[in-house]
């Protein structure tokens, strides 16, 4: 993991000072301001309150009103401070819920352009079709630019991968799995093609979480049975270079680590189209086997198979 870039603290600092330097000129206004509001309350307005029953009622019901509006917005204040400080002990920097307005995808796309140029890029999906080649994706990018990508992504051809599209609305097919699983790949052989260092993996168990991990920051989804995964929340964590085993950015990346390294999965043969299961003591090649995509055709043009699929199929 590469340390934030320069620039990046150097626009978090200047945010810092921007926002102190507004709060410091707002309490010298309401400094100034006190001494001329007290003298209006005191010498002309509650004079004439006290002679006006309709208008002290008014007085009183407006101050009631305004005390409890002062009060609720200071615990809301309160228990919001509990919230950030549980927040960034788990080092959760952001949260899309499904059903986001434009202000939450505005903030994603703002957290997305701060990214430095990534070195490192991993992620382990269903498809991979939403990250990687679906055309709203806004990590696509960051993927086209890293220098080593690696992919992990669901055996079409598992019993996992069936019960999964079973259990799915029945719009969705084995043939959409595949169609975004065909695309993904094509997209992966593309980058491969430009000079990055590019490894796919296939694992056949359920699925459970969904992560992309880019350098130091963690994208996560819930693998929900049953439920598409453009339903499910997503969280991004990211790692705290003071205390690196604090937040939930580590145990993420760990975990990708841990099912990346795992023995026993197939490896993806770009340039013969094949799965290839190797030995988990010496390395060598003991098995090999085709992928089982009819709708993808290794000798096409790069990226034929990454034309617009519906994406009802959410796998994601």
């Amino acid at each position: 993991m590469e340390p934030i870039s320069k620039e990046h603290d150097f626009l978090a600092v200047l945010q810092q000072v921007v926002s102190h330097g507004v709060i410091t000129l707002l309490a010298m206004a309401i400094a100034f301001a006190t001494p001329g509001a007290a003298r209006y309350i005191l010498y002309v307005w509650w004079p004439r309150v006290e002679l006006n029953a309709n208008l002290l009622l008014a007085t009183e019901i407006a101050m009631a009103s305004t005390l409890m509006v002062l009060f609720y917005l200071c615990k809301r204040a309160w228990d919001n401070r509990h919230r950030l400080t549980s927040a960034k002990m788990a080092s959760l920097l952001f949260t899309r819920h499904p059903r986001k307005g434009w202000l939450s995808s505005l903030q994603e796309r703002n957290l997305v352009r701060s990214l430095p140029a990534a070195r490192d890029a991993s992620i382990l999906s269903l498809t991979g079709y939403e990250t990687l080649t679906a055309p709203d994706s806004l990590l696509k990018g960051v993927f086209a630019t890293a220098y080593e990508i690696r992919v992990m992504l669901l055996n079409p051809l598992s019993e996992a991968a069936r019960r999964r599209v079973d259990s799915l609305p029945e719009e969705i097919t084995t043939l959409t799995f595949q169609e975004e699983l065909a695309a993904s790949i094509a997209f992966l052989n593309e980058c491969r093609r430009s000079g990055k260092k590019v490894s796919l993996k296939f694992y056949d168990h359920d699925p459970f979480w969904k992560v992309v991990v880019l350098d130091d920051l963690a994208w996560v989804q819930h693998c929900h049975s049953g439920r598409e995964m453009k339903d499910q929340p997503e969280y991004v964590f990211g790692l705290q270079y003071a205390e690196p085993s604090q937040g939930l950015f580590v145990p993420f990346y760990t975990f990708f680590l841990h099912k990346w390294n795992e023995a026993g999965h197939w490896e993806y043969d770009f340039d013969a189209a094949e799965l290839v299961r190797r030995d988990a003591n010496t390395g060598s090649e003991t098995e090999r086997a085709p992928l089982g995509l009819s709708i993808y055709d290794p000798a096409s043009p790069p990226l034929a198979a990454a034309r617009t699929f519906s994406s009802a199929s959410g796998y994601a």
